[in-house]
């Protein structure tokens, strides 16, 4: 394979990423970057981030979803995909070891592919068990999630191609014709999104996954703000925290420090029926919880009264749509659901399913959206 045709395919595999995470990157816009980066040089990774920016975004939405998944992909302290700067291809990149092929195929193809393998082994490993190298790796991966808002039906209609009669409009129709026959109008219900309300323990048995479930808290709450979707997450520990406002922040990281200066017991004890409780006394009962899909992060490990954590779950499950409790250690073998807050709170769940990697935090997503 030829240098040019090894840099060509590389941007293409990066347009690729970008529709993953859901910019609506067409073949026109993929073409219209290559012949950019053709024009501009491949001497300086700017002109590539430029050139994407201008021919591959649609709109403003789609720019905070573009620097993360550039980051992603072309970030050279994590060894993704680069050329050689002899090759003159890709701008600014590191450059690679070269990888000795077997003879069925060239070093770029080699490249390209085991860069493939190494993301997707990084997508199933235990955020908890990551180097500081492979976490940061991580989180620049948590762009590729794409996340829809569950929906629900309104009381109103509204017009369809299809679905039901809609009588009212098919006979003012016929009399504005006079009495002739008109076409038939239709109906239907009309959705709204539906609320999303995530609970994450944050207690020291759940430290190791903090950072991870506050990323992907960050991306509900971005995820559903082009549709008006409503997304609330609070914080468990020995208290209840409320960081909503600051999983609202564009950009991740200033979004997890400014969660961090907000929840006051990092890494402390784990009150699930208490903090339940308050959640359901001041907030839930009030209309935050009520028909919406709530989903808690945690292991179980209840220092509190499981009794009284059952109380709690069984209230939150009379007046919330859908209750998912995702554990970290449910993926893996040999786990068996004993402990005292998961015995408690499991007759009361409607989904009871892993959450310790990306590949699972993408399942919970789907779940989520069918809600």
């Amino acid at each position: 394979m030829s240098h040019a045709r090894q840099a060509d395919e590389i941007l293409l595999g990066f347009t690729r990423a970008l529709r993953a995470a859901g910019v609506p990157v067409t073949q026109d816009r993929a073409h219209g970057f290559l012949a950019a980066v053709a024009v501009l040089g491949a001497d300086e990774q700017r002109a590539t981030y430029t050139a994407g920016r201008a021919t591959l975004c649609a709109g403003p939405d789609d720019l905070a979803r573009y620097d993360q998944v550039f980051e992603a992909y072309f970030n050279a302290r994590d060894g993704l995909p680069r050329l050689r700067p002899a090759q003159a291809t890709a701008p600014g990149f590191s450059s690679l070891p070269d990888v000795e092929g077997s003879g069925e195929g060239e070093p770029g193809e080699d490249t390209v592919r085991a860069t493939a393998s190494a993301a997707e082994v990084l997508r199933h490993r235990d955020v908890a068990d990551l180097s500081t190298a492979e976490r940061q790796r991580l989180s620049a991966m948590f762009a590729t999630l794409r996340l829809r808002p569950p929906q629900r039906r309104t009381a109103r209609h509204q017009r369809w191609h299809r679905g039901e009669v809609d009588a009212h409009r098919t006979l003012r129709s016929s009399l504005r014709r006079m009495g002739e026959p008109a076409d038939i109008a239709w109906r239907r219900r009309g959705v709204r999104p539906r609320r999303v309300v995530l609970l994450i323990d944050v207690s020291g048995s759940m430290s190791g996954y903090a950072d991870a479930l506050l990323r992907l808290g960050h991306r509900f709450t971005q995820a559903g703000r082009p549709s008006g979707a409503v997304v609330e997450t609070f914080t468990l520990g020995t208290r209840l925290t409320h960081v909503t406002r600051a999983m609202r922040l564009r950009d991740p990281e200033r979004a997890l420090v400014a969660a961090g200066d907000t929840v006051p017991d990092w890494s402390g004890g784990t009150r699930l029926g208490e903090t339940l409780r308050i959640f359901l006394d001041r907030w839930g009962q009030r209309g935050l919880a009520r028909g919406s899909v709530v989903v808690v992060f945690s292991d179980g490990w209840e220092r509190g009264d499981p009794e009284l954590l059952a109380t709690q779950m069984a209230r939150l499950q009379r007046i919330a749509h859908r209750v998912v409790w995702v554990n970290p250690h449910r993926g893996k073998t040999g786990y068996e659901p004993v402990q005292q807050g998961v015995v408690a709170a499991l007759p009361y769940v409607d989904d009871f399913v892993a959450g310790h990697s990306l590949a699972t935090f993408a399942e919970l997503a789907e779940l989520v959206s069918r809600a």
